[in-house]
């Protein structure tokens, strides 16, 4: 299993667009990837789920991915994290 904790940066949190490219990128790999927030963990591939977190500027999340593509999984969302919704 591969995780990573990251802090959200941008001024409006995960709302829906960051939150459709974050499931996006979630739906390319085979591994099965998680969202972690304030002890409530949901699937990264579901926009619903996602969107239930309500992550606000200043949260800190963590990713998880299992499986056989898992370290290429963190990698493509932390590209996308990084482009502008946290580090």
């Amino acid at each position: 299993m591969a995780q990573r904790t990251f802090k959200i940066t941008a001024e409006t949190g995960i709302h829906a667009r960051p939150a459709t490219q974050l499931v996006n990128k979630a739906g390319q790999y085979e591994s099965e990837v998680t969202l972690e927030h304030k002890g409530k963990s949901v699937n990264l591939k579901s926009i619903m789920g996602v969107m239930s977190l309500g992550v606000a500027q200043g949260a800190e999340v963590t990713i998880k991915a299992e499986g056989p593509d898992a370290d290429e999984a963190l990698a493509g969302i932390a590209e996308v994290i990084k482009e502008g919704l946290g580090e």
